[in-house]
C-alpha cells in the first residue's frame, strides 16, 4: 500500500455487514443473496481489467493519473485492481456493496430529469484518499473487506427497469474505481433505453474517459477545490486532470453539474472561490448548475465545525457575481438556494424542499414569465 492511502478499517468485516447497506426496494423485486468475502487474491466475479500495461516494475495501471505499478499478489491505491499472472484484474465487478433506488436530486442532479428514480450502486473502493470523505467505509476499503451482493450488469438494468427508475448512477465511492462494472453496465442500459448518470471525483485519465463518455448521458462532478496544494493535501490528488475531466464531459455534450464541498481550513478561502468561478465562467460553464455544499465533520476531520452558513451564502454571492447563472447550496435547508430562479428574469422555477420538488414552472425548458431558455434535461 502507498504512502499516501488512508489505512483501511478493520471493521468492514461480516459481523459488521450493515455498514455497507442494501435499500428496501419495491415489493416483489427479488433480493439477491450476498457473496462470501474472500480472504485474498481474485473476487467472485473478477475479470481483466481495462488500461493497463506491463513494466519492469510491474502492470502499470492507465485509468486514472494515479498509474500505479503494481506488483505480483498486489493491489493499486484504488484497491479494486489486482496484478495475477501477469495480468491485472479488476476485483471490483458484479459485487456491489450499496444498492439504492434514490431521488436524482440527491446526487445531486437539479437539472437533469427532475424528481425521477435513480438506481444507484457502488463497490468498495477509491482512487483518491479524501480527509473528509462522508462514505469512508466503503471507499476507504478493497471490495475483498465488505459485504457484497451478486448484481451483474444485465441484473443492475433489469432492477433499474423493475424499479421504474429512468438512470442508473453511478456513486457513492467512485465509478473510477470500479471502471469496468460500470462501463459494462452503462453500455446495456444504453440499449434498453436506462440513463447513465456518474457522480465522480472526475480523476481520470482521458482515454478510459472517452470510452467511457459516449454511454454516459449525465454527471455530478466534485471539483473539490481550486488549488493544487489542496488537493494533494486533502484528497491525495491533483487539480489538473479534474479541469480537464469537465471540459471534455461538456464539449462530448453530456449534461454536467459541479459539486464543491466547502470545508473549514481547507476550501473556505474567498479569493480561491472567486477564482475557481472566474475559471468556469471564462471556460463555458456558466449555465453549468454549481452546489456548494455543507461539510459536516467526520472521518479524519471530525474535528473540524460544520461549513457556517454565511460562508454557503458568501460563495453563492461570489459565484453569481463571476456571471454564473445557476447556484445552489446544498446540505443546509431553509436557505432559499435549494430553488432553480431563472437567469433573466429572476422567476422562481423549481422550488424544493430536500429532495421534493414542490413545483416545478418550466415549460418546454423555459421560464414561463420571459420565455428564457432554462439549461437542462427535463423530460
Amino acid at each position: 500500500m502507498s504512502a499516501k492511502q488512508i489505512n483501511k478499517r478493520k471493521f468492514l468485516k461480516l459481523g459488521l455487514a450493515g455498514t455497507c447497506s442494501i435499500c428496501a426496494l419495491t415489493s416483489g423485486l427479488p433480493l439477491w443473496s450476498a457473496s462470501p468475502v474472500p480472504e485474498k487474491g481474485l473476487g467472485k466475479f473478477s475479470r481483466e481489467a481495462m488500461f493497463y500495461t506491463p513494466t519492469a516494475k510491474g502492470m502499470k495501471c492507465l485509468i486514472c493519473p494515479n498509474e500505479c505499478k503494481i506488483k505480483p499478489e498486489e493491489n493499486g491505491d484504488c484497491r479494486t485492481r489486482y496484478h495475477k499472472d501477469d495480468k491485472l484484474y479488476t476485483i471490483a465487478y458484479g459485487n456491489p456493496c450499496a444498492v439504492h433506488v434514490d431521488p436524482i436530486e440527491k446526487k445531486p442532479l437539479y437539472h437533469f430529469l427532475p424528481q425521477s428514480k435513480a438506481f444507484s450502486i457502488a463497490t468498495a473502493g477509491c482512487n483518491l484518499a479524501c480527509l473528509n470523505c462522508q462514505n469512508w467505509e466503503i471507499s476507504q476499503s478493497s471490495p475483498l473487506d465488505t459485504r457484497n451482493y451478486d448484481l451483474m450488469p444485465e441484473n443492475v438494468v433489469e432492477n433499474a427497469k423493475q424499479n421504474n427508475c429512468r438512470s442508473i448512477a453511478y456513486t457513492y465511492s467512485d465509478p473510477v474505481a470500479f471502471y469496468e462494472y460500470t462501463y459494462d453496465t452503462a453500455k446495456i442500459a444504453r440499449l434498453k433505453g436506462i440513463k447513465n448518470v456518474i457522480v465522480s471525483a472526475g480523476y481520470i485519465n482521458k482515454e478510459p474517459l472517452r470510452e467511457l463518455a459516449q454511454y454516459i448521458d449525465a454527471a455530478n462532478i466534485d471539483l473539490k477545490s481550486f488549488s493544487n496544494e489542496v488537493y494533494e493535501m486533502l484528497n491525495a490528488g491533483t487539480l489538473q486532470p479534474v479541469l480537464d475531466t469537465l471540459k471534455y464531459l461538456k464539449d462530448a455534450g453530456v449534461w454536467l453539474e459541479i459539486t464543491n464541498l466547502i470545508v473549514p481550513n481547507w476550501t473556505d478561502d474567498q479569493e480561491m472561490i472567486k477564482k475557481m468561478c472566474g475559471w468556469l465562467a471564462e471556460n463555458g460553464f456558466v449555465d453549468t448548475p454549481l452546489h456548494f455544499s455543507r461539510f459536516h465533520p467526520q472521518y479524519k476531520l471530525a474535528q473540524l465545525p460544520a461549513t457556517p452558513r454565511k460562508t454557503l451564502e458568501k460563495a453563492r454571492e461570489i459565484a453569481l457575481a463571476e456571471g454564473l447563472s445557476y447556484i445552489y447550496i446544498g446540505n443546509l435547508p431553509g436557505t432559499g438556494a435549494e430553488n432553480t430562479y431563472c437567469p433573466a428574469c429572476k422567476n422562481l422555477l423549481i422550488e424544493r424542499k430536500g429532495f421534493t420538488i414542490l413545483k416545478n414552472e418550466i415549460i418546454n425548458g423555459k421560464c414561463p414569465e420571459c420565455f428564457s431558455p432554462v439549461s437542462g434535461v427535463w423530460e
